[in-house]
């Protein structure tokens, strides 16, 4: 509509001037050089008039966006006493102003929120562009680095020399841990490196994390799941413990003290020797289990030599095969065409695959077609690695958490160190021991150096 009247306006005036012109082209050959006079101080007065026109809504529409450019939405242009094109125009500005205000204030409150949510986050995260210009830096970091305000990475020199250096070489998608020590403590930090694009331009995106406080609340939490454990095991075994001697006990004294030898009978004598017995097997138990805990926390440090895998493998398949009715085990290597070596401690690392091979085995008992596999490769990123897979039923998600805590076990015949001690013989490799489990397809434990 409002198109429509400007265009009708724009034509009038056009065809005006046309007539216009034509009449001062007729005059002028009538040689009515008066009238000629008039017609021209009408023409320009026209065309005066249709420049003023377009220019003022030129300068309208113009001055309109450099108002949203800067941000001002006080802009408002009177819808009333004009022609009705312009009362128009100026009220679908005024409307179009009223929704960029909204959009605005919206924007505003979101980026505003999201500010909150980085500032109250536990992990620092600040940005930089090329220059080293940090465009932003939340609370936390400026608290992990004890120093504010932080406006450029020159400033991390006064908090640390090779701080600053290690900013400076940081690369997209890098992960670094540093140790930060300062005149309050000393700090493990996880630093973290990405980029984006803002406004077309490239931009880091550091987060710093403090690990400490994780790594403590961990361990915590791994002490607890522990002596749980040793609470659970130890009660199993002095519980009978205590039971039957308080029973045998009661065989031989009563209310009045010792009874005399005239009293015990030999059922009494027989069910003592039983109860003795008892306790001794428990005792045995719980030497054995306080046997376990000594050989868990004295594992040798590793003596560590250039191994093949492959050869690695055979020989595990050569000692596990004798001992089971399985179908032989099986070896695969992804990495067919190389030769793959590790540096390792041979006698512990094949400690950790047979203790492996035969959990495999045993979770394949009554299972149909189980197979056993050995397979070795090396991943994406260059680390090699050796896993066991089997096809039985899996670990329950429930015990997924628990299966590398000192002592559990659901076995009932198990002693819970297995995996436990496999998993600390990887890291005094410098290693990891990890686990992943598909019930009835596959489940695999998988070393990594």
């Amino acid at each position: 509509m409002i198109s429509r009247n400007f265009y009708f306006q724009l034509v009038i005036r056009v065809i005006s001037l046309a007539i216009n012109a034509l009449l001062i082209a007729f005059t002028l050959f009538q040689e009515y050089y008066a009238w000629v006079i008039i017609l021209v101080f009408i023409f320009l007065s026209q065309t005066l008039l249709l420049i003023k026109y377009l220019n003022q809504n030129n300068r309208k529409i113009a001055f309109f966006f450099n108002s949203i450019k800067n941000e001002d939405f006080t802009l408002s242009f009177p819808e009333q006493g004009n022609a009705k094109s312009f009362n128009e125009l100026n009220h679908s500005l005024n409307s179009f102003n009223t929704m960029m205000q909204k959009v605005y204030i919206k924007n505003q409150a979101q980026e505003k929120y999201y500010q909150e949510i980085l500032n109250q986050a536990e992990i620092g995260i600040l940005t930089f562009n090329a220059k080293g210009h940090i465009l932003f830096a939340n609370p936390k970091v400026e608290k992990l680095l004890n120093y504010t305000p932080l406006n450029h990475l020159k400033q991390l020199a006064l908090v640390d020399e090779e701080l600053y250096e290690m900013f400076n070489d940081l690369t997209s998608f890098e992960r670094r841990l540093f140790q930060l020590t300062n005149e309050r403590e000393t700090i493990q930090l996880v630093i973290k490196s990405n980029e984006i694009i803002l406004n077309q331009e490239i931009l880091n995106l550091v987060t710093i994390q403090d690990i400490d406080s994780e790594l403590d609340k961990k361990e915590t939490d791994s002490w607890m799941k522990l002596i749980r454990v040793l609470t659970h095991e130890i009660m199993n075994t002095v519980t009978p413990i205590t039971s039957i001697s308080e029973s045998i006990l009661n065989y031989y004294v009563n209310e009045n003290g010792i009874l005399p030898l005239e009293q015990l009978d030999e059922s009494k004598i027989r069910l003592t020797a039983k109860g003795l017995e008892v306790i001794k097997e428990q005792g045995k138990d719980l030497m054995s289990f306080v046997q376990s805990y000594r050989s868990f926390l004295n594992v040798p440090n590793p003596d560590k030599e250039i191994i093949d895998v492959k050869k690695l493998l055979e020989k595990i398949k050569v000692l596990i095969n004798p001992e089971t009715e399985l179908p032989k085990i099986s070896i695969h290597h992804t990495n067919s065409e190389e030769t793959i070596e590790i540096f390792a401690d041979e006698k512990l690392v094949t400690q950790v695959l047979i203790n492996l091979t035969k959990n495999a085995i045993q979770a394949l008992k009554g299972i149909e077609d189980g197979k056993v596999s050995l397979i070795s490769g090396t991943t994406d990123k260059g680390k090699k690695y050796i896993s066991v897979v089997d096809n039985g039923p899996g670990i329950p998600p429930e015990n997924m958490n628990q299966i590398f805590v000192p002592f559990y076990t659901t076995k009932n015949d198990g002693t819970g160190i297995g995996l436990s001690l496999s998993k600390q013989i990887m890291h005094l490799h410098g290693g990891s021991l990890t686990v992943h489990s598909v019930p009835y397809k596959e489940t695999s434990f998988s070393l990594f150096f």
